[in-house]
């Protein structure tokens, strides 16, 4: 088994202060953290891959510790999301081992977060952008809380690489009006009301 080989991480911050409305008393902050590594599985079909989402688990754990951090603990996060952009000599399902990994590293940081982490992956060239999902940690159908971040680097990912993507978010879409299941409604009960 190759070592977890690292070229590159990038790590943001926005912060929305409103949508052409008026603005909020709280602004959103949405984070993002992309890992840019070695795909070893690029080039040709592996039969048995699983045995890489345990090589990734650290790397979940560190950049969901930095998006913690940066949006200022645990206590401020109300939204998750991840996805996997995967470099032309890979195949859509090596970006599926991120799953695991990535999602189980969020939710073992947020002690409320039932929900299922979204998720969005696809086989890009280099520069390649991707919409990555965003739910409520603790309801899915949290209707205020479905958004998405963009994210990608103009470098990344090389044919073969993986860019592995966390986000987080503050809490709702500004100016949200599109009804549903407020936050303070959840029963929590199921991940999803």
């Amino acid at each position: 088994m190759p070592d977890l080989s690292i070229r590159k991480t990038a790590f943001s911050v926005e912060e929305i202060f409103h949508e052409g409305g008026p603005v909020p008393a709280e602004s959103l902050r949405r984070a993002a953290g992309i890992a840019i590594i070695e795909n070893p599985f690029a080039g040709r079909y592996e039969p048995d891959i699983q045995w890489f989402m345990k090589d990734l688990k650290p790397l979940g754990l560190s950049m969901a510790t930095r998006l913690v951090e940066m949006l200022g603990g645990p206590d401020q996060i109300e939204g998750y999301g991840k996805g996997a952009m995967i470099g032309e000599a890979g195949e859509l399902e090596h970006g599926a081992l991120w799953h695991a990994p990535g999602g189980y590293a969020m939710r073992e940081l947020l002690s409320n977060s039932n929900a299922i982490v979204p998720s969005t992956k696809k086989v890009v060239g280099v520069g390649g952008r991707l919409d990555v999902p965003i739910t409520h940690i603790n309801a899915s159908y949290v209707r205020s809380h479905f958004d998405s971040m963009e994210v990608g680097l103009n470098d990344a990912p090389r044919a073969r690489e993986l860019a592995l993507v966390l986000v987080m978010s503050s809490g709702a879409r500004i100016h949200n009006r599109a009804g549903g299941l407020v936050a303070q409604d959840i029963v929590g009960e199921d991940g999803l009301r």
